[in-house]
């Protein structure tokens, strides 16, 4: 099916971005993204307060990190399988309760074989919120308004690592994880009012298969498309997990003479894609596209990223700077998930939309050891650039041959 191009028309009214299904999924996004930060902010006060030495933090912190991702990566999975198989509101309702538990527990943990146990479970749960709310959203929302609704949840959802970061500043790391578990169990409250998708309702009352994961490998057009809803969002992740992670690796080999602190560079990222998620959407609706939005964010985050990298930055306050408007660019996460749920019919596009939001999360596994793996033949800034490059060209490739779906028809099925 061939999306419209008609403009939003003046008669549609806005009240539908301020529904409970929209302010609900805001609010998840808000929990998850304040949840999964969190660790990544208290690892080291909370591996010491249990018992380990520096030398031990590092890799220690490392694999509890990982079994996190781990359960970020299965999540996804089963998650969306979950979400066209029984319903969108059955993933909010198991996905909430599960990380929310998950996040008290490690309140009381005090082990750190126990810990990287919970973060794995944590990771399963949070892998199920972003995606089956930005499904949810993109259903629920007349098409005129979908490019806003997702702007709304991601810049609402993204104030949550704000939000963890001062939180952090208040209390000790144990009340922090309290603070997530509650928040959580709390927005379970409003989710008991919240109707289910009628295009879902429609898809489930008829004979066609929901769900199948394996079907988006079966057929190979459907695979593409799958790895090109993969592929824009590839320099994001990239922005987040290396530039801003390792901001004290790039500011000492740039020779900045002050230290960078890296809690510094992802707050101010993240900060940056508040702003970025809320200007990528009404960009999309004016420009009546998700691609020619979405490639000027990419074009605007790979400038950002050459200043990063070769602009000659000399100065903490500049650094920081270029890391907010880095976050600015990347600000179209909300959009490419977007995308994904309009590139699918109702019978995969939660399957589609979860488990894409949690592989490209993931995808710092490949990049993180790439980069590590190049710094000692060619430097920091060099690895950088290298793994920069790879990742701009998978996301323009992906850009350029990726279907405009700006005001497509999402009421169909998968043959």
């Amino acid at each position: 099916m061939q999306p419209s191009t008609t403009a939003v028309q003046s008669s549609v009214s806005l009240r539908p971005l301020f529904s409970l299904p929209v302010i609900v999924a805001a609010l998840g996004y808000f929990v998850d993204v304040y949840d999964l930060l969190l660790f990544n902010i208290v690892r080291v006060p909370s591996l010491k307060d249990l018992g380990l030495s520096e030398s031990d933090i590092s890799l220690i912190g490392g694999r509890v990190y990982n079994f996190q991702q781990a359960g970020l990566l299965l999540g996804g999975i089963l998650w969306g399988i979950l979400g066209d198989k029984r319903g969108r509101l059955s993933v909010l309702f198991g996905s909430i309760v599960t990380y929310s538990l998950a996040n008290i527990a490690c309140g009381f943990v005090n082990d750190p074989t126990t810990y990287a146990g919970l973060r794995f479970v944590a990771g399963l749960g949070l892998a199920g919120e972003l995606g089956a709310g930005i499904t949810l959203v993109s259903e629920i929302l007349p098409k005129e308004l979908r490019g806003y609704g997702s702007s709304l949840v991601a810049s609402v959802g993204l104030l949550g690592a704000v939000v963890a970061f001062f939180t952090v500043q208040l209390f000790a790391w144990r009340t922090t994880y309290f603070v997530g578990g509650g928040l959580g169990l709390a927005l379970l409250l409003l989710r008991v009012s919240v109707l289910e998708s009628g295009m879902y309702k429609r898809a489930e009352a008829t004979n066609v298969s929901r769900g199948d994961f394996w079907s988006l490998f079966a057929n190979q057009k459907r695979l593409v498309r799958y790895l090109r809803c993969m592929g824009i969002a590839v320099p994001t992740y990239f922005v987040i997990g290396i530039l801003a992670t390792f901001g004290n690796e790039f500011g000492k080999a740039i020779g900045i003479a002050e230290p960078i602190q890296p809690g510094q560079c992802v707050l101010y990222t993240y900060i940056g894609m508040v702003v970025g998620d809320l200007a990528s959407g009404f960009l999309s609706q004016g420009l009546r596209s998700r691609r020619r939005a979405i490639g000027l964010m990419m074009g605007l985050t790979a400038l950002f990223v050459a200043i990063y990298l070769f602009g000659g930055l000399s100065s903490t306050n500049a650094f920081y700077a270029v890391c907010l408007g880095m976050g600015f660019g990347i600000g179209y996460i909300a959009m490419f998930l977007t995308v994904t749920a309009e590139n699918f019919g109702t019978n995969l596009r939660a399957t589609a939309t979860t488990s894409v939001a949690n592989n490209v999360r993931a995808t710092t596994l490949l990049t993180i050891p790439l980069f590590q793996a190049l710094k000692p033949s060619i430097g920091v800034i060099g690895a950088g650039g290298l793994v920069a490059l790879l990742c701009f060209v998978i996301g323009v490739w992906s850009l350029a041959t990726i279907e405009e779906t700006f005001g497509k028809e999402l009421d169909y099925t998968e043959l």
